[in-house]
Order: C-alpha cells, then sequence, then structure tokens
C-alpha cells in the first residue's frame, strides 16, 4: 500500500489546465475532450484519403496542410498535458502519455522518412479515452479485469508457445526430408513457414505435399492444429474467471495522470496524491 505523501498546492492555473484537459466532469472538460476526439477522427480520416493514389493526386497539397495543422494542434496538446500535471515525467512514460507522443512523431519524421506519416493512423488508440469521458467506468473494470487475466497468463502461454514454436520446427524438418526440394519444400525454413500455415489451420495452398506420406503428415498436423487453437483459449478464459476487483473509477489523478483507480479510492494508487 503506497503511503500518501505530501504535495505542494499546484497553482491555480495548473489545477485549472488539469481540470479542462484530463477530467469529463465540467462543461468546459467535456467540451475540450469532445472536440478532441473530433479532431483525431478527422485526422485519421485525412491520413486514410492521402493513402489513396487518386484522391492524392488531385489533393496532395491540400492533404499536406491538414496533416501538419493537425500534428502542430496535438504537440501543443501533448506539451498542455506535461505542463498540467505535477509530474510530467510520470504522464511522459505512461500508456497514454507514449501513445500522445508516437501520435505527433511520424509527421516530423516523414521530413527524414517519406512515408513515415501513415504512421499517423496510431492515433486511433487516443480514441481509448472516450471510454472515461462518456463515464463508461463498467467498461474501465471489463478491460482491466482481461489485462489482469492475460497478464496472469503470460507464464503459461509462454510455454504454450515455446511447445509449438519447437513442434513446427520439427515438422518442418521432417516434412523438407520426406518431401525434399522437387515437391516446394525447398529448404527447412520454407517448410517450417508451412508447417506454421498448416498447424493454424490458415492453409494458404502456395506450398503443398505431393507425397502420401506428406499428405498423411499434412493430415494429422491439420487435426493437430485444431486441439492447438483451444489451448491459449482455455487458459486466458481460467484466469479471467479468477479475476475480479470493485468498480474502477473515471478519476485521473492531478499529479502523475494515471487512471484505473477503484471506484471508492481516495489516493492515487501510483504516487499517494489525494484525487
Amino acid at each position: 500500500m503506497i503511503t500518501p505523501k505530501f504535495e505542494r498546492p499546484a497553482p491555480e492555473w495548473q489545477r485549472k489546465l488539469h481540470e479542462i484537459i484530463f477530467e469529463a466532469d465540467t462543461p468546459a472538460g467535456k467540451a475540450f475532450d469532445f472536440a478532441l476526439l473530433w479532431c483525431i477522427m478527422l485526422s485519421i480520416l485525412a491520413v486514410m484519403l492521402e493513402s489513396v493514389t487518386s484522391v492524392r493526386a488531385q489533393y496532395s497539397a491540400i492533404l499536406h496542410i491538414i496533416e501538419w495543422a493537425f500534428t502542430l494542434l496535438f504537440t501543443l496538446e501533448y506539451l498542455l498535458r506535461l505542463l498540467s500535471v505535477q509530474r510530467p515525467l510520470r504522464y511522459a512514460v505512461s500508456f497514454f502519455g507514449i501513445v500522445d507522443l508516437l501520435s505527433i512523431i511520424p509527421t516530423y519524421l516523414s521530413i527524414l522518412v517519406p512515408g513515415s506519416q501513415y504512421l499517423l493512423v496510431i492515433r486511433i488508440l487516443r480514441l481509448l479515452r472516450i471510454f472515461r469521458i462518456l463515464k463508461l467506468g463498467e467498461y474501465l473494470h471489463e478491460a482491466d479485469t482481461l489485462i489482469r487475466a492475460l497478464r496472469a497468463s503470460r507464464y503459461k502461454i509462454t510455454v504454450f508457445l515455446l511447445t509449438v514454436v519447437t513442434l513446427v520446427i520439427i515438422i518442418g524438418a521432417v516434412m523438407y526430408v520426406v518431401e525434399g526440394e522437387a515437391n516446394g519444400f525447398t529448404d527447412i525454413p520454407t517448410s517450417i513457414y508451412w508447417a506454421v500455415v498448416t498447424l493454424t489451420t490458415v492453409g494458404y495452398g502456395d506450398v503443398a505435399p505431393r507425397t502420401v506420406l506428406g499428405q498423411a503428415i499434412a493430415s494429422v498436423v491439420m487435426l493437430l492444429g485444431y486441439g492447438i487453437i483451444a489451448v491459449p483459449t482455455g487458459i486466458v478464459t481460467i484466469e479471467l474467471a479468477r479475476a475480479s476487483q470493485p468498480g474502477v473509477s473515471t478519476q485521473v489523478c492531478p499529479a502523475c495522470a494515471a487512471e484505473g483507480h477503484d471506484a471508492d479510492a481516495v489516493y492515487c494508487k501510483y504516487c499517494g496524491t489525494h484525487l
């Protein structure tokens, strides 16, 4: 348990700025959040339109201006977010802090690396704030439950994936020996690729066994794939059944901008600041 720490009272302008940018309880804060969501959606739409050859040929200059206008706007917003919290570094390394930074970097990077501006679609992650804005606390609770279940499953799933990797390497090597280069299995990596595609029941068909023994092995691998797919599902399902916690609040910490506090929390569980 984190012991509440003494915090120097924030200046009035900082508290007001934090209230507008991070909170959705006031008319000003809600208006800011909804305006931000519209800007995010419009900027993503502009990026997608720019990738269409016919649209880019006719409206390239306009889309370029729109892209830079939104980037400068989001850059200003990012700096204001850093100014509005008492611990800007903690916000900068948080999930949303990193997403906010990544959503503006591609435009500046496109000066050196042409085409990198299309990575701006990462801005869609910023729309996750809609759960806090619309006070969908139950959705936050369910999302937190899912995250905790995935964390609890990570060791079991890691062992499972290592087992699958070992299996496809063995199967790939066997198929390379059985089928050989004449039947399309030109090397072991290609055979491993076939094993992965077959084991996951995708079946592209670009490489296929032609010998009777190879087809028999392929049949076994296909049937094995159905059983393997069910394993991670079962692991996560068990952890989901175990995961439970009180409802999650939409309150944002004024010091570190952390979210996901318990509904009855009085202090931030990350830095101890009074909520």
